[in-house]
């Protein structure tokens, strides 16, 4: 069913590109790709109840709001939300139902899809059609475009409108207003006619009406709507310019990720990449100062900016949306401490922000890399004293012996927090640390972790280049030529955490010793003895490759978070350090092994934070910005 429409909107796609591209030379022509390529790109059939909360929706432009398809088998005429993605609310299940005026006879399902930037649905009763499209046009407004073949006119209305929202009507908007303070309008064409009983509303064309819009705008507060309403209404008028830019914004997207020598299965993995990172933007609001990249918007707890979540995410944007890129950085910044620390998170009710811990560094990583897609170097200059003063904080507040090697900690003296520091929570080469009091707002662990000064020792070659980029003297501390040896076990071959108190080794090989080989501060030798490990199936090289705790581990849970299973940003490590170290082929092959075996990545099932090291299965949180992310990374690497 869904499968119909995708031939038709294919083939006016490839008519629209012959079109626009008229001037243009053939091989350009060629070389061009549009969203409609990739129909069904995700499942986000649904149809809500009152306790549907944790849910993967469309949404776009950094909207606080989303919608869904219905699902077949519980058909509703019309995309399904509103859905609030803060609040987790359904204004209701759905604001905007289409039928035609007079009709008795129920309209049932015809074909779906979600392409990328856009979803679309149409459904048929014995002598009718009835097509409707939505386009985000920027983060407060989504278009719905409805047409139909018939000539009686088509009406809406709403269906199952949350008991805590306020219906009202002014000449062609309905406001609904909830008792959170959250705020949708529908505006519907000025021709309309329109009416509210307080309960629901019910819209109606003009018989032979066979095409009409309708804008469907989400507010934070009240004070936002006047200013708004002019625009909505312009938008109605003439959407032909919105909606152009949608298409041009998104068939831009593709046009600077996808490649001209992958698979098409693989060029699906890196688009659908995309949708998820854009799905889960959000712009500024209240206690988020700039807008930025959450790690899900399908789990509530996940509605917020961490920090080392952000960088990965601003790496990956760099190549496709810079300046989302360098505002999701700024978010975190803004709420950088006066002592230079980041902290872990930050949400739109800053009461909730956790300033316990930090997070890895790996934030001049990111700046790093939207410098080299835009070398923008106000952008560096910009960044540069908050990244130093970062970097110094970790040899100020976490390093216990001062002797330049530093530990995970905390502000509070917990381990739980100390655990997130490391952005690990449960990793095993934890299960026996103790915490050091370094200062009253400072705690180290007692063991000092590879990971760690191996992201300091590349944020301090980051800096160094940044300093000489924008003409001032680096000033901070330099301790990166020692890392490699200080961690490297030779008994075993492989970089492990070490002990405080005597120096000993902690056997627990796990993904922290991916790490070097990513910086590139490991030599050739260790990398051949760390071979060993990596390309053996009973630890490392696992049918998903790369695991965060060695399989035979006998302390491994395939579900076990930071104790087993896959986190693709340590797969992406490892095959990344491969392809350091000359192991193109290799690189390729575990690659290869991660595209084919996560379960649904080829298809339409959402990414996921982790995956079952010996099945592929989908594990925790879906649509999941960081797997997104580093998925990219490895696209952009294969057959290099």
């Amino acid at each position: 069913m869904k499968n119909n429409i995708i031939r038709l909107l294919l083939l006016s796609g490839v008519i629209a590109g012959f079109s626009a591209c008229v001037n243009g030379s053939q091989k350009e022509l060629a070389q061009e790709r549009t969203r409609y390529e990739f129909g069904n790109i995700l499942d986000i059939e649904i149809t809500p109840d009152s306790t549907t909360r944790r849910v993967g929706c469309f949404t776009d432009a950094g909207s606080w709001m989303g919608f869904t398809i219905p699902q077949q088998d519980k058909w509703v005429n019309g995309f399904c939300g509103p859905f609030s993605i803060d609040h987790r609310i359904w204004f209701a299940q759905s604001a905007v139902v289409a039928g035609l005026i007079g009709e008795t006879s129920e309209m049932t399902p015809d074909s779906t899809s979600y392409f990328p930037g856009e979803v679309y649905m149409s459904s048929v009763s014995a002598d009718a059609k009835i097509d409707q499209r939505m386009n985000f046009i920027d983060s407060s407004t989504a278009l719905l475009q409805v047409e139909t073949n018939s000539e009686k006119g088509l009406c809406f209305t709403g269906k199952q409108w949350s008991g805590s929202v306020k219906l009202e009507v002014e000449r062609n908007v309905l406001t609904a207003r909830h008792q959170d303070g959250e705020i949708i309008t529908l505006t519907f064409d000025s021709d309309i006619t329109l009416s509210c009983d307080g309960k629901n509303y019910i819209a109606q064309t003009q018989p032979g009406c066979k095409k009409t819009d309708v804008a469907i705008s989400f507010f934070v507060s009240e004070k936002e709507l006047p200013a708004y309403e002019q625009r909505v209404q312009s938008l109605l008028h003439n959407p032909s310019q919105e909606l152009q830019a949608n298409a041009d914004r998104w068939n831009g997207y593709l046009q600077k990720i996808l490649r001209t020598d992958m698979k098409p299965e693989y060029d699906r993995i890196a688009v659908k990449s995309i949708v998820t990172l854009i799905s889960n933007w959000r712009t500024h609001r209240e206690g988020l100062l700039h807008e930025g990249v959450i790690p899900s918007h399908a789990v509530g707890y996940f509605v917020g900016f961490w920090a080392w979540d952000s960088w990965r995410f601003s790496a990956a944007l760099a190549g496709f949306a810079p300046e989302l890129a360098k505002n999701n950085i700024r978010a975190m910044f803004d709420y950088q401490l006066p002592d230079g620390m980041i902290i872990d998170c930050i949400y739109t009710n800053s009461a909730e922000n956790n300033a316990r811990d930090s997070k890895p560094p790996l934030v001049c990583w990111a700046v790093d890399e939207i410098f080299t897609h835009t070398q923008d170097t106000a952008f560096v200059k910009e960044m540069y004293p908050q990244l130093l003063a970062y970097y110094k904080w970790w040899y100020t507040k976490r390093d216990h012996n001062q002797n330049g090697i530093c530990e995970f900690g905390s502000t509070d003296g917990t381990l739980e927090a100390a655990a997130w520091e490391s952005g690990m929570d449960n990793a095993i080469r934890f299960d026996n640390t103790q915490m050091l009091k370094n200062a009253e707002d400072a705690w180290s662990m007692d063991q000092e972790s590879v990971d760690l000064n191996a992201y300091l020792a590349y944020e301090c070659k980051l800096l160094k280049k940044f300093a000489a980029l924008i003409g001032v003297k680096f000033d901070g501390p330099d301790y990166s030529d020692k890392v490699a040896d200080y961690f490297f076990d030779e008994k075993i071959g492989w970089f492990c955490d070490r002990r405080l108190k005597d120096g000993s080794f902690i056997e627990e090989p796990g993904c922290e010793g991916y790490t070097p080989f990513w910086v590139q501060i490991a030599d050739k030798k260790q990398m051949e003895k760390a071979l060993v490990l990596l390309t053996d199936t009973a630890k490392f090289s696992t049918y998903i490759p790369f695991p965060t705790a060695a399989a035979d581990n006998p302390k491994c849970d395939s579900n076990g978070y930071w104790r087993g299973p896959i986190w693709l940003d340590q797969t992406y490590q490892a095959i990344r350090g491969l392809r350091n170290y000359g192991y193109n082929d290799l690189a390729d092959q575990y690659t290869e092994q991660v595209f084919e075996r996560c379960q649904g990545l080829k298809e339409d099932a959402p990414i996921h934070e982790n995956y079952g090291t010996h099945d592929g299965k989908r594990l925790q949180a879906p649509h999941f910005s960081w797997s997104s992310s580093h998925l990219l990374m490895m696209y952009e690497d294969y057959g290099k």
